[in-house]
């Protein structure tokens, strides 16, 4: 198998994680309100609001790697494309 096959196969499946991440992410976030909560009769929507935010706090960290790893797979595949160009018009060997 060639390189550029396992380059993209690389990029597609960092992307796709990180996308799903986000979508997550998103889903979590659409159930979190800012409340302030005055009473103690409103425990449980406080512990269930913390509960929240626990979770996506505890996929960023995750979400931040892939995000990299993006960027770095994306200037990975711009640099073989950039070197592919230059062998091509003979200005690298």
């Amino acid at each position: 198998m060639t390189f550029v096959p396992i380059m993209w196969t690389a990029w597609g499946v960092i992307v796709a994680a990180m996308l799903l991440l986000h979508v997550y992410r998103s889903s979590l976030e659409k159930n979190e309100d800012d409340q302030i909560f005055l009473d103690d009769s409103f425990e449980h929507e406080r512990t269930a609001q913390l509960m929240i935010v626990a979770k996506v706090h505890k996929i960023e960290p995750a979400l931040r790697v892939l995000k990299w790893m993006a960027v770095a797979m994306t200037v990975v595949v711009v640099i073989y494309y950039i070197r592919d160009i230059m062998v091509q018009l003979n200005i690298i060997r």
